[in-house]
């Protein structure tokens, strides 16, 4: 069904980005290639979370992409600090595991190599130049000038995570294109990046109307939206999209493990919390038996990312077994109104209930 154009009461970012829908997939670092090709394919945004992968990775992902649709593409990158060498996080957190080690039959010493999580680089600042993608987005603050003037010169928009008004003004300062204000409901890693208090966190309906007045950018609303009512609200408060994960991970586009789609149908309100034990860094995942004996906050993981190296043998060896025990079930709160729909069906729909709930409510 054909939106009108006047449905949209910020229609900023759909034109800025060349939108039909006002709905961004939200960067993950799990789904397959063919989530992204789908909510761009059906007018939304679809992201490619990069921050794991390789230059020739990014470029050969893209060029699938390519292979089904022309539409605008997100590519998301980290900023984080790289960890120290060491730390005494190296030597507490393998403790830690050890008898889980046990447990399983594994030796210590058999932790596989990972994909590095790496912050925004050289490397990748001259890939974004030769890919040229719509949209450019990071997680954890900006990286360094230099990069980020090369990456508007290239002619990509800047979009970044904001946790609180603090990191939304700071990042309006350096002359972001739009501020994605990410409430403590959001599924995966916190974009964290001034000082603060995890639990001190506000809620993305608390925190979206004070960011939308805070900064002269337009807002992007991400955090506990799965269906048209959210997208709806997130619009009276001020939003210009809204970004959604959770809710596009039960898309058969995504590919996730059946451990994970597994967990997420089962999932209910109260089933999620704030845990650093699978990478080092606060991200929301879905409760499991890790999150509860690890944490769901530990004192004894290493810098992010060095935390998910001596976890993954355990991962594996759980998941062989057909459970997520030791997986990062990563999910938002709002992970029990998700549907099982294709990618484009799912971003076509989302648009719509919001556009006829925003009509009703219009109307009363």
């Amino acid at each position: 069904m054909e939106e009108s154009t006047a449905s949209w009461p910020d229609r900023r970012i759909l034109d800025l980005v060349g939108l039909t829908h006002p709905i961004i997939q939200a960067p993950m670092g799990g789904p397959k290639l063919g989530l992204t090709a789908a909510v761009t394919g059906a007018g939304g945004l679809g992201s490619l979370g990069c921050a794991a992968m390789s230059a020739e990775q990014i470029r050969a992902a893209i060029a699938t992409i390519r292979e089904s649709t022309d539409g605008p593409v997100n590519l998301n990158f980290f900023c984080h600090a790289p960890p120290p060498d060491e730390e005494p996080g190296d030597a507490r957190w393998p403790a830690r595991l050890e008898p889980y080690y046990r447990e399983f039959g594994i030796d210590p010493a058999a932790a596989p190599a990972m994909a590095k999580r790496a912050p925004f680089d050289e490397t990748m600042c001259a890939l974004v130049e030769e890919l040229r993608p719509k949209v450019v987005s990071f997680h954890f603050g900006l990286p360094e000038t230099r990069w980020l003037e090369r990456v508007r010169a290239a002619g990509s928009l800047v979009f970044a995570s904001a946790t609180t008004v603090a990191e939304a003004r700071w990042l309006d300062e350096r002359g972001v294109d739009a501020v994605i204000a990410q409430g403590a409901e959001a599924g995966g890693h916190r974009g964290i990046f001034l000082p603060g208090e995890i639990a001190a966190q506000p809620g993305l309906f608390a925190l979206l109307p004070q960011v939308v007045d805070a900064v002269s950018v337009p807002v992007i609303a991400a955090g506990g939206i799965a269906d048209g009512r959210g997208v709806a609200a997130a619009f009276a408060l001020g939003a210009s999209a809204a970004q959604i994960g959770t809710a596009y991970l039960r898309c058969p586009e995504a590919g996730i493990s059946q451990v994970h789609l597994d967990a997420l149908r089962a999932a209910r309100d109260e089933d999620t919390a704030l845990t650093n034990v699978f990478t080092g860094r606060p991200a929301r995942g879905l409760l499991n038996r890790a999150m509860r004996e690890l944490g769901p906050l530990s004192d004894d993981t290493p810098s992010f990312p060095k935390a998910a190296v001596a976890l993954q043998p355990l991962r594996v060896a759980a998941e062989s077994r057909g459970d997520g025990d030791f997986s990062p079930l990563w999910s938002g709160q709002s992970a029990a109104l998700a549907r099982d729909l294709g990618a484009a069906e799912l971003t076509r729909l989302l648009s719509e209930e919001a556009r006829k709930r925003m009509a009703e409510i219009g109307r009363r």
